[in-house]
C-alpha cells in the first residue's frame, strides 16, 4: 500500500481524528497561523504542502478570508475533501502530486509556505532537500510554517511521548482499532528527525530566524523566515 492509498483509507474520519491525536491541537494551529505574515494592500498567496483535507488552509483562511490558497497532496481522497470544504472558491487551486518532485508553472512565489502533519514521512535526505526547495519557493521576507512531529532524543524520552499519547487518546475515548491503526501508520510510515536536525537543516537551506516557536511533546510549530 502507497502512503497515499494509506490516508486515502482515513478520509472519513480524518479530520476528528486530528483532533484526538495530536496534543495541544488548537494550540498548534492557533500558533501557526499568528505566524502567517499579513502583507498590506493585498491578499497573501500561500503553499500547503501535504494539505491532506486542507486543515491547516482552512485555519489561515479563518484569518485571512482573501489569502489564495494552493494545496498539493498525493492523497487524492483527502483532497477531494479539501475541495468540498472550499466549495465555490475559486482562489482555491488543488494539485495531486508529490511535493517533493512538484513543479509550478509558471514559476511561483509565496508570502508562506505551510506544511501540518506530513514532511516527517520523508526520509532525513529528503526533508533537508525539500527544505532547499521550499526555499526558492518564499518570497523574500515571507515564511515557511512546519507543524510536525517530533523524534525523541532519547529513548527515555520516546518512551514517555509513546505512552503518554496511548494514555491521552483512550481518555479522549478512541477506539482500539483507531489507535492500532495509527500505530500501524506510524510504525510504516512516520520517519521522524531530532528537533535539532530539523532546525539545522533549515538554516542550511538559508532561512533566518529558524526555531520551534510551540513544542507540546513530539509534536510542534517550525517557523523559519526568508531574507529580504
Amino acid at each position: 500500500m502507497t502512503i497515499g492509498d494509506a490516508f486515502n483509507a482515513t478520509v472519513d474520519y480524518y479530520d476528528d481524528w486530528m483532533r484526538i491525536a495530536l496534543p495541544g491541537y488548537a494550540d498548534l494551529f492557533g500558533t501557526a497561523t499568528d505566524l502567517v505574515p499579513a502583507v498590506a494592500e493585498k491578499a497573501i498567496d500561500v503553499l500547503d504542502l501535504g494539505a491532506g483535507t486542507g486543515l491547516f488552509s482552512w485555519h489561515i483562511r479563518g484569518r485571512f478570508p482573501h489569502s489564495r490558497l494552493v494545496l498539493v497532496d498525493i492523497a487524492d481522497r483527502l483532497l477531494d475533501v479539501a475541495r468540498v470544504r472550499f466549495a465555490g472558491d475559486d482562489s482555491v487551486e488543488y494539485s495531486i502530486a508529490d511535493y517533493r518532485t512538484i513543479d509550478l508553472q509558471p514559476a511561483r512565489q509565496f508570502d508562506a509556505v505551510v506544511s501540518s502533519l506530513s514532511i516527517h514521512h520523508l526520509e532525513d535526505e529528503e526533508k533537508a532537500a525539500l527544505f532547499r526547495r521550499v526555499f526558492d519557493l518564499v518570497r523574500p521576507g515571507g515564511v515557511f510554517l512546519n507543524v510536525d512531529q517530533i523524534r525523541g532524543g532519547t529513548a527515555a524520552v520516546r518512551d514517555l511521548y509513546w505512552t503518554s499519547w496511548l494514555a491521552r487518546v483512550r481518555r479522549a475515548g478512541a477506539p482500539e482499532a483507531r489507535i492500532a491503526e495509527s500505530i500501524e501508520r506510524r510504525q510504516t510510515y512516520d520517519r521522524d528527525a531530532l528537533l535539532a536536525d530539523q532546525l539545522r537543516w533549515l538554516q542550511e537551506a538559508g532561512f533566518v530566524d529558524v526555531d520551534c516557536v510551540y513544542k507540546n511533546y513530539f509534536v510542534g510549530v517550525f517557523y523559519s523566515r526568508k531574507g529580504r
